[in-house]
């Protein structure tokens, strides 16, 4: 075998290993490798999250790991008179929204520092909750989507997006199976099966 061939077998074999490592050893994205977050979303993009969400004027949200904000503007946007919580472990990210929030003059987006598994929040408080390429890298997410399905106000609902390549990925099987174990009712799908968005009712 030629020398490059091996090369490629072993660069192949070391970004294989990566994957599964990071699939057995759930973690959150760290701040100093933001620019995997800032990155263009594709299928999974804002409209796309709008669309399956329905955000509507006066509502309350939470989004959990808004990374940079990507989503995060687009969802205060919509929600006139309402407001937007943000909830991450890494109070980088949640610093570096807000001061993206300050630059816009945008004045509806909360932050929140803690872990979902465990959620600062009264049951019955928001109308909808958004996770977009986050429940994977939750180490128990079973535990993560009781939390919030007691945050949710009866009727309220989850969008949860996933891309495949994220090496976190839950499939939508997966993310179904888990959702009803906690009470929570799947409604539609935008997207197909390696890039989506679903969404679940309380």
């Amino acid at each position: 075998m030629r020398a490059a061939g091996r090369l490629s077998l072993v660069a192949g074999g070391a970004v294989l290993g990566a994957a599964l490592w990071w699939r057995k050893h759930p973690s959150a994205c760290p701040y100093s490798q933001r620019f995997w977050v800032d990155a263009p979303h594709p299928f999974i993009t804002r409209e796309r999250l709008k669309e399956i969400l329905e955000p509507q004027g006066g509502e309350r949200l939470l989004e959990i790991g808004p990374g940079t904000g990507y989503y995060t503007f687009e969802l205060a946007a919509n929600v006139d008179g309402g407001g937007v919580e943000i909830f991450d472990l890494q109070q980088e990210m949640l610093d570096h929204v807000m001061r993206e929030a300050d630059k816009r003059g945008v004045a509806n987006v909360v932050p929140t520092r803690g872990d979902a598994q465990a959620l600062p929040y009264a049951p019955d408080t928001f109308d909808g909750a958004v996770l977009v390429c986050v429940l994977g890298e939750i180490p128990d997410q079973d535990a993560a989507l009781a939390e919030i399905e007691r945050v949710l106000k009866p009727g309220g609902r989850l969008v949860v997006g996933e891309l495949f390549g994220d090496p976190h990925m839950v499939t939508s099987g997966k993310l179904r199976e888990r959702a009803v174990r906690a009470g929570l009712r799947f409604e539609r799908r935008v997207g197909n099966p390696l890039a989506f968005f679903e969404r679940f009712r309380k």
